[in-house]
């Protein structure tokens, strides 16, 4: 009697030839699974251009894994006998295929690895969960790093990971003589900002088939599908990837702070979806762009910020997620509970940036970091919006979100939920930090001059509201100092002036109607093929 297959899952973020769970399998006693499952689109309800991304990549992938000799067992989201779930695929596949055992990369969401870790008890095969070895830093590394240290902050993290791979370093020493140079990356928008356009890649016919059925099976989800062009195979993140380094690289640094009104990428590089689905590779990315450096074609101050981005910033909340979960999710250190405001979905807000920055979500699943953080998080940060709320809407929103690096981001860096384990400080700033980053306060309905009353751009009294509310948990930090300092300067009259103004304007605030990000509890169908019906 002959001995089954071993069954390869490989999941919608794990579109890596060199995958760990792949990495010693031959394809004569391999059968790798691939599923378009509902439940994964619907846990959130993730951007209409979200899930083409992945779907196509995944089909695109398959096809790959075809041509290297590898039976791929591919479930298509229409399969009428798709059973909705990983687990229930996967229980299938391993009936189906007489497997021997189960073989998976860990997987990057909690969530997801609760899942598998259940497969131990409901498989009669053997389940092996192997590291994912596409990051610099293994987790058990990063929780030894962590372990004891009173604080974490990952400038010392990012040291290390320099160290670890040798980028930019002169033997022991950085290159340059400093670790970081983010002081030199901090100009906003001048007549020489003119950013050249990233690459952008026609639908073949495989995304074409992608496009047609999610567009039919999620015509109530967030985003549009009109303007997809994301690269969907590792040859198309490379073509990217290089213009990104000939055309955009050398003033990325320069203004990776900057935000412009309809330059939706600026000089950024646009590869985290690729990169966060397994298209492209970290490390390699990190060598080419100190390759410009060193052959004098890109700045020190652009290329180190870039690397700091990925082997020092992506590492670093990995682990922190990791370390955090399940309690990260429910943090909320501020005791902050106003829901999302509905014109974080529509966009119909007179703040222009807001706007601008809903309206690039909305068209692309993109918008970058800056607008991110210092616009749809410093708003969140100041209103108070509950973090639960805030993080579905970034977890649905973008194509490159996966919860393991989304969640760290908006709960620890954008809204301080956490405490302060992942950032020192919160990232408030009032309309003075967007008019000087931006071009968008010349054109918006509101004055950021003014500080009070109807016209005045919100983000300012805003401010001084989010820290007199917050001055029991937030005074003793050292980075804000001055801050309160100046509010304690202020006499009682202007002190009430600035609170009164803020909460006359979030009373305005319209709540976002339910069913934008998640569906009610044992809400979403299982579609099968020829069901009309969403979620």
């Amino acid at each position: 009697m002959t001995k089954g297959p071993v069954l390869v899952p490989v999941l919608g973020d794990q579109l890596s030839h060199g995958l760990s769970s792949l990495a010693d399998r031959s394809p004569a006693d391999t059968v790798v699974l691939m599923m378009e499952v509902w439940d994964e689109t619907q846990y959130v309800r993730h951007h209409k251009a979200k899930i083409a991304l992945i779907f196509s990549a995944m089909r695109h992938f398959a096809e790959e894994l075809r041509e290297r000799g590898f039976t791929v067992d591919y479930i298509t989201l229409d399969d009428p006998a798709n059973s909705g779930s990983f687990t229930g695929e996967v229980s299938a596949a391993v009936a189906r295929h007489k497997a021997r055992g189960v073989q998976i990369s860990e997987p990057g969401e909690w969530r997801v690895r609760q899942m598998i870790d259940a497969w131990r008890e409901s498989l009669d095969v053997r389940v092996r969960v192997l590291p994912d070895t596409r990051f610099v830093c293994p987790l058990p590394d990063f929780f030894e790093w962590a372990a004891g240290r009173k604080q974490w902050r990952m400038e010392y993290f990012y040291r290390d990971m320099r160290r670890k791979t040798g980028l930019l370093m002169d033997g022991d020493k950085p290159v340059g003589g400093k670790w970081n140079f983010d002081a030199d990356n901090r100009g906003g928008p001048d007549a020489d900002c003119r950013p050249p356009a990233v690459a952008q890649f026609k639908p073949d016919a495989i995304t074409r088939e992608v496009l047609d059925l999610v567009a039919a099976r999620f015509p109530d989800h967030f985003g549009s599908l009109e303007d997809f062009a994301w690269p969907v195979t590792a040859a198309q993140a490379a073509q990217a990837f290089d213009r990104f380094l000939k055309t955009r690289l050398p003033l990325f640094g320069r203004y990776q702070d900057a935000m412009m009104a309809g330059a939706d990428t600026m000089y950024h590089a646009v590869i985290s979806p690729a990169l966060n689905i397994g298209l492209i590779d970290p490390v390699e990315m990190c060598r080419l762009a100190e390759t410009e450096w060193r052959e004098g074609r890109a700045p020190i101050e652009a290329v180190e910020g870039f690397i700091r981005q990925v082997i020092g910033w992506r590492e670093y909340v990995r682990g922190i997620y990791w370390l955090t979960m399940p309690d990260l999710a429910q943090a909320n250190e501020l005791d902050a509970t106003r829901p999302l405001p509905e014109f974080w979905w529509t966009g119909e807000t007179q703040m222009a940036c807001i706007a601008d920055c809903v309206r690039t979500t909305r068209k692309t699943a993109y918008a970058h970091h800056i607008q991110r953080l210092m616009v749809m998080g410093n708003f969140a940060l100041l209103a108070g919006l509950s973090p639960q709320d805030v993080a579905d809407w970034f977890l649905v929103v973008y194509a490159d979100a996966f919860e393991w690096v989304e969640l760290p981001n908006v709960a620890g860096m954008a809204l301080f939920a956490d405490g302060g384990k992942l950032a020192s400080k919160p990232y408030a700033a009032s309309g003075a930090y967007i008019d000087r980053m931006s071009n968008y306060c010349g054109q918006c309905a509101y004055d950021v001059k003014k500080k009070v009353g109807k016209n005045a751009c919100p983000f300012n009294a805003l401010y001084w509201d989010f820290l007199a509310r917050n001055e029991d948990k937030l005074a003793g930090n050292p980075r804000l100092a001055n801050p309160y300092a100046t509010w304690r300067r202020m006499n009682a009259d202007k002190q009430a002036e600035y609170c009164d103004s803020a909460a006359a304007f979030l009373q305005t605030l319209q709540p976002a109607r339910k069913g934008w990000a998640r569906v009610e509890v044992g809400g979403g169908p299982r579609i099968k093929s020829g069901a009309t019906k969403h979620a």
